[in-house]
């Protein structure tokens, strides 16, 4: 039972945090929620409280391309400012990764190139917990972007997520480039897939900056 106009507003403005893309306005003139003659009517507002944009990275094991550029994209929005915004995450097309039901962390190389450029240093950029977990048919309802790193990965999502199209994309086409993000684990060269997917990152958040979404 809510007790006064103060505790029904923070039930809205929660409510409005989770679910609303647009402005909220919660105005409460009802007499009877007055706590005394002082006390007027109360005025809630809930300015521009969009919903988080779910942003998923993919690759064959998720070890190396999609969980670089997970961290990579947290440390892009932490750097605006637009943590809050995001919720970002990576997974893989296949189990090779994955033992028992638990998944391998990043592999070593390609934390020590991340942490080359200081990401992993900050509470949005911690990678020390990130376990490799298979995609699943429920990730393309949960996230509004699914991308991959190449054609593979990408045909890999369309046959787990049922789906083509639509939400999914390779990341350098956000950069004008439908070409592959080259697999470090058989290049040996974390240097320049780093490069490659902060290039794709940066592309891809201006895109969402000039769609008017963040």
């Amino acid at each position: 039972m809510l007790k006064n106009t103060e505790e029904y507003g923070l039930v809205i403005y929660n409510f409005c945090r989770q679910n609303m893309s647009e402005y909220a306005v919660f105005i409460e003139n009802s007499p009877s929620c007055k706590k005394t003659q002082k006390h007027k009517s109360r005025k809630i507002e809930v300015q521009y409280m969009q919903r988080k944009i779910k942003v998923l990275f993919i690759c064959l094991g998720n070890i190396c391309r999609s969980p670089m550029a997970e961290f990579i994209l947290k440390d892009l929005v932490a750097r605006r400012g637009l943590t809050d915004r995001f919720e970002i995450a990576s997974a893989a097309t296949s189990t090779e990764e994955i033992w028992k039901g638990i998944g391998n962390p990043i592999y070593p190389p390609a934390q020590t190139e991340l942490k080359k450029h200081g990401i992993g240093n900050t509470p949005e950029t911690d990678f020390r917990d990130k376990r490799a977990r298979q995609l699943t048919k429920s990730d393309y309802e949960i996230y509004d972007y699914l991308i991959g790193m190449d054609e593979s990965n990408i045909r890999g999502i369309e046959r787990i997520t049922g789906h083509r199209g639509g939400k999914i994309s390779m990341l350098l086409s956000f950069a004008g480039e439908q070409v592959a993000i080259s697999d470090p684990w058989y290049s040996g060269r974390f240097d320049k897939t780093y490069a490659d997917v902060t290039r794709g990152c940066e592309a891809f958040l201006e895109y969402l900056i000039e769609q008017g979404e963040v």
